[in-house]
């Protein structure tokens, strides 16, 4: 075997993951919640950073010269074979750039007025207010205070009883006395131990003791539950339609007696990254700069550019933290632009959804998207992810967007939801003695020129939450 050393000249591709990649794709992947506390660390972290404090709206827009095009986002940081960077003219850049399709910032709108009640009444308030009224020996009164402590937001009591009774020297007799005294106070069904004596309480103070709801409730509260009328029916010998006219009584009943008493606090608001509005015959998408708000150099350590010493170990401080800052900077606004391209081609492609409604949602893919702004799929995934889009038709997930489908009898797809939609106005429209049978179902549909099987009418059944034909049939 005859071996030699020979020099060869190979072209290959690789991918590196540089430390700058990877924070522009997190960014990119943050919803709305995440990028600003993002943002309010780095704020801590790096003293360069600082937001707008004016609504850009306020700053004039540079003028362009006719004919000339909006160039693309992008500022290479390691542009040149200077070793030393110009960071003024990277700073300029920055400050000058504005991208398109944003929405103005004004951070007056972020103010909630609800976080402003000045104050509310809790079930224990409720509950407490209720025992001061009553007239109790006050060693009574402590006990059954310790009772409502131990009361959850949804008016079930979760105690211990042995140790109540130790605690208070109490028998457990006289414990229970106390939680049946508390039983009969407002809201019906509170300071209950089991969704079973949470539901006879209710029925006992409306007069149902000795009743087939009672019945219902103690020994087949289960069977109740998945629909077993007909079987229940023969166990105690009763009609089926007797069963059900129980059953719909029992539905009447609150589960969670404590849950009108929920804190306003514990509400919690989507906050849409993207906006849709319908401008005369367009619509036109603004990204919501209060999802992220826009951020810029700090204006004392931009003035610091032209006055320090390069071989200061100031100016190796500040250009270490500037280079970080305009990284993020850079990183945000790819974002928004990335966000903002995604959305105007998912308007384009579902255009029809926004004109007519759900029954016009066409079937579509990542693939679809990315081929359209030509980038990767797993770019606009981490696009969509966890964002909202606001239009004229409501509130939405953008991922919603993005549906699966059957084909139609002229090839055309049609989506899961539109599907979705048709299924549950014929569950609506059918006759309750006689529902309509998934097979129904589904050839009503090949009728109306949508291909689906049965087993696809199931599976869309269970995802709307809809019980099969057998548990919704009347009596």
């Amino acid at each position: 075997m005859k071996m030699n050393f020979n020099l060869n000249l190979i072209q290959t591709q690789k991918l590196i993951m540089t430390p700058e990649l990877k924070q522009a794709i997190e960014i990119l992947q943050y919803n709305a919640m995440e990028l600003n506390e993002f943002i309010n660390e780095e704020l801590l972290n790096n003293p360069i950073l600082e937001k707008v404090t004016q609504s850009p709206e306020a700053e004039e827009a540079p003028i362009k010269p006719e004919g000339e095009t909006e160039e693309p986002y992008e500022y290479n940081l390691d542009k040149g074979d200077k070793k030393e960077i110009d960071w003024e003219d990277m700073v300029n850049y920055f400050e000058d750039a504005r991208p398109l399709g944003n929405l103005s910032y004004n951070p007056d709108s972020e103010i909630n007025y609800d976080n402003f009640v000045a104050d509310e009444e809790t079930l224990k308030d409720y509950l407490l207010m209720q025992l001061k009224v009553t007239k109790l020996d006050p060693k009574i009164v402590k006990v059954c205070e310790y009772i409502i402590e131990n009361i959850d937001d949804n008016g079930y009591l979760h105690m211990n009883d042995e140790e109540a009774m130790v605690l208070f020297n109490h028998t457990s007799e006289e414990i229970d006395q106390m939680i049946r005294l508390i039983q009969t106070f407002d809201p019906p069904g509170v300071c209950a131990r089991s969704i079973k004596e949470c539901l006879l309480i209710q029925m006992y103070q409306q007069g149902f003791e000795d009743s087939l709801e009672a019945t219902l409730v103690m020994d087949h509260l289960e069977a109740l539950g998945e629909k077993r009328f007909a079987q229940i029916a023969k166990k105690l010998g009763e009609t089926a339609e007797r069963v059900q006219e129980a059953y719909d009584y029992i539905k009447t009943l609150e589960p969670k007696p404590g849950r009108s008493f929920s804190s306003l606090r514990e509400v919690r608001y989507i906050v849409p990254d993207v906006y849709v509005e319908k401008v005369k015959d367009e619509y036109v998408v603004m990204v919501n700069d209060a999802a992220a708000p826009r951020l810029q150099i700090n204006s004392f350590y931009k003035g610091l550019l032209k006055q320090l010493n390069k071989d200061t170990m100031t100016t190796e401080y500040i250009s270490k933290n500037l280079q970080s800052a305009l990284r993020i900077i850079k990183s945000i606004e790819q974002r928004r632009n990335t966000i903002y391209r995604v959305c105007n081609a998912i308007i384009e492609y579902q255009y029809e959804f926004f004109e007519k409604g759900m029954l016009y949602l066409k079937p579509l893919n990542l693939r679809n998207i990315a081929d359209e702004i030509e980038v990767h799929e797993s770019t606009v995934s981490r696009a969509v992810n966890g964002k909202y889009i606001q239009c004229p038709n409501g509130l939405f997930e953008i991922k919603y967007f993005f549906q699966s489908g059957v084909k139609s009898a002229g090839g055309e797809g049609v989506s899961s939801e539109s599907v979705k939609s048709v299924m549950k106005d014929m569950i609506d429209r059918e006759n309750p003695k006689k529902p309509l049978s998934d097979q129904a179902i589904a050839d009503t549909l090949v009728d109306t020129g949508i291909n689906i099987s049965r087993r696809t009418v199931a599976k869309y059944r269970d995802e709307m939450n809809i019980l099969p034909s057998s548990k919704r049939k009347r009596f």
